[in-house]
């Protein structure tokens, strides 16, 4: 099975050490989302992985074959993506494929096969024979992802993919990239967090050149403090909502009073002690204090809050 695994992996440029002992492994199949702030290092890993950088130290193996030793074996593996998408600006999307397929080894009908196929997966019939520099930014970043999957490759790194596309652009090119995912070993790189939620399997984020957690989206959601918090609106009518009655319930830690909308509506969010579930003793209570309920629900946890945790500590500690 198509693996990637990276062992101990650093890179330092003059006095700074960007990344610091980096080691993983993903599987194919696996979908996993590189998360960190600016400068954390994620860009870097990738540029080592796929052989544009040489670590100062450590290696990593793509389906066994060395990124020091067998390099070359490696990146015929690999589609690639880079944060800067660059690209010939004076070539068509149709000329640029075809120079980037012949570098890859591609010819004749096996070539025009795989353009044509790379052209209708990231939707780039109309403007094939446009000048790439004059094209929209969501455009080019298209034309960056089909010469990344222009050869079929079994490993895909892509950093930053969706940046500069619209909403739907986004939604399909997520969708392209689940499609293909139970047949590819994938690596994203990305700064939304409702991407590794929409697309993701697992999310390791990095931090001052150190992995600093890893987990699946739903494992790291659990270490949010809204892991399991009761969310309420409830209608006041000019009534008050009794939030001591809210946090002398067993297994309450702790009650949030956020407001009022528009002087009508509270909100209030109920946190549960560690490993217990309040949702029942919420319900019975508000039933039983006759509140109406306009909305009400249960939290899976914040990742957007489990990622500012995380860092700002290592920020802290650093």
């Amino acid at each position: 099975m198509m693996t990637i695994e990276t062992k101990k992996l650093r890179k330092v440029f003059g006095l700074i050490e960007a990344v610091k002992g980096v080691s993983f492994r993903v599987g194919q199949g696996e979908v996993l989302g590189f998360l960190g702030p600016n400068g954390a290092g994620k860009s870097t890993v990738m540029r080592m992985l796929t052989c544009f950088l040489t670590p100062t130290s450590g290696t990593a193996t793509v389906d066994g074959h060395d990124i020091l030793t067998d390099s070359m074996e490696a990146r015929r593996l690999i589609g690639y993506l880079p944060e800067s998408n660059p690209l010939y600006s004076d070539m068509t999307p149709m000329s640029f494929l075809r120079f980037i397929g012949e570098m890859r080894g591609l010819k004749g009908s096996a070539l025009a096969k795989r353009i044509d196929s790379a052209i209708e997966i990231c939707w780039l019939g109309d403007v094939r024979y446009q000048i790439i520099e004059t094209l929209s930014k969501g455009y080019r970043r298209r034309v960056g992802l089909a010469q990344a999957l222009l050869h079929d490759p079994s490993v895909l790194i892509l950093d930053e993919p969706t940046d500069g596309l619209d909403p739907n652009q986004k939604h399909e090119v997520r969708g392209l990239i689940r499609d293909m995912a139970s047949k590819k070993t994938t690596i994203i790189s990305t700064h939304l967090l409702e991407e590794v939620e929409a697309i993701c399997t697992r999310a390791i984020i990095i931090a001052r050149g150190r992995i600093v957690a890893d987990g699946t989206p739903t494992d790291l959601k659990q270490r949010s403090r809204y892991h399991g918090a009761v969310r309420l609106k409830v209608e006041t009518d000019g009534r008050s909502v009794d939030e001591n009655l809210l946090r002398a319930l067993p297994g309450v830690e702790s009650v949030e009073f956020s407001g009022v909308e528009g002087e009508k509506v509270a909100l209030v969010t109920v946190f549960p002690q560690k490993g217990k579930n309040v949702a029942h003793e919420v319900a019975l209570l508000a039933r039983e204090q006759k509140w109406r309920i306009e909305e009400i629900g249960v939290e899976a946890g914040r990742l957007d809050e489990v990622f500012r945790d995380i860092t700002t500590r290592e920020e802290k500690r650093s």
